[in-house]
């Protein structure tokens, strides 16, 4: 995500997945987004850069994207936005071929927010997660998360542009302590139902370190679980992103719940930094990808008027999924979202530590 983009924009660009077959396929639908939108604005700025050359040639330039990496020439970047374009007319999508049907947009209920009890309930959870059985992943063993995963975008074909949605589907990812080994089956970026490998290095010989918003266990492992130093952290690494620093620091510790499997002390510290992010609210019914009630902590991201939700059970307070609304309506285009869309949502099945990859807890 950028500064100019919300997440939601970049949905427009769903088509064009099949293009970039080997990029961040092991994150989940919602982040594919980050990258797909720094993707296309490097790929505007080299076309700028061919059509203002009058020298010789440009030698090819390469840049990296985060696990696994991709290397792009200029003139590829170039050709790769005519075929985007190609797609959107021709109507092909990447994950429609893919075996994911699309459908009319996921709706839901707004639900009321309030800031009143954001301190009390995020407590509650960082002490829930705290006590919660979560053991240390050995070397040799696999971390595996099962979710269900749907979401709603902007899709053009022939000039003409309609909201449209991938129906909720299976997602199994198991990935190594390292993060330099795993596997992933989701229909939404494979093709074949045995899934792909997430294995490093590469095809480009690449094996990208972890970092904060791709990371791997043994990353999170050794972050600091004070929440203060924890949030500071955040804000630096992801400075310059998404429409706000808050919003950004926000959907940077959803993310680290939704898929990852950070070490109990971390667990438990990314909750109490939560709290500390201004505009962080309570709502008190929403509903994961299976239907399963729960309170959520929220926030509105003001730019895009979308509204991203940690959904926690009502009781024992174990986070269930995610889900982003659009609460307010925006110009244009992006219009045809209608408050009340359900732009992306998730809820998770099963997650534990298993001895090899395609088993299960």
């Amino acid at each position: 995500m950028n500064a100019n983009t919300s997440r939601q924009n970049a949905a427009e660009w769903d088509e064009s997945a099949q293009l970039l077959s080997r990029t961040a396929r092991d994150l989940p639908t919602g982040r594919h987004e980050y990258h797909r939108e720094r993707l296309m604005a490097q790929i505007h700025d080299m076309q700028q850069e061919e059509r203002t050359a009058t020298a010789a040639p440009a030698k090819a330039r390469r840049f990296r994207l985060p696990r696994p990496a991709i290397a792009l020439p200029a003139m590829a970047a170039a050709v790769a936005g005519v075929v985007v374009a190609g797609l959107a007319m021709s109507g092909g999508g990447g994950i429609q071929d893919s075996g994911v049907a699309t459908g009319p947009a996921l709706t839901t209920q707004i639900g009321a927010a309030t800031a009143k009890g954001v301190p009390q309930l995020l407590d509650q959870i960082s002490l829930a997660a705290a006590d919660g059985s979560h053991p240390a992943v050995k070397p040799g063993q696999y971390i595996y998360i099962e979710s269900k995963t749907a979401d709603t975008f902007l899709r053009t074909v022939d000039d003409k542009t309609t909201v449209a949605g991938h129906e909720l589907h299976r997602r199994q990812v198991w990935e190594s302590p390292d993060g330099t080994k795993g596997w992933l089956i989701d229909p939404a970026v494979n093709r074949g139902s045995e899934g792909e490998t997430l294995s490093l290095p590469d095809e480009q010989g690449n094996t990208p370190k972890a970092y904060l918003n791709s990371p791997s266990y043994d990353y999170l492992a050794k972050l600091t679980t004070d929440p203060d130093e924890l949030l500071a952290k955040i804000y630096k690494e992801t400075k310059g992103h998404g429409n706000s620093p808050d919003q950004e620091a926000f959907t940077t510790i959803g993310d680290l719940l939704g898929e990852s499997y950070p070490p109990a002390e971390l667990y438990s510290a990314l909750f109490k930094a939560a709290a500390k992010i201004p505009g962080v609210v309570v709502v008190q019914d929403a509903v994961d990808a299976v239907g399963r009630h729960g309170v959520a902590v929220a926030r509105l991201d003001e730019t895009s008027g979308q509204r991203e939700e940690w959904i926690f059970d009502r009781k024992t307070h174990v986070f269930l999924g995610e889900r982003t609304v659009q609460v307010r309506k925006n110009n244009g285009k992006d219009g045809l979202i209608k408050p009340g869309t359900v732009i992306y949502t998730s809820a998770i099945m099963n997650r534990g530590v298993v001895d090899g990859i395609k088993r299960t807890p």
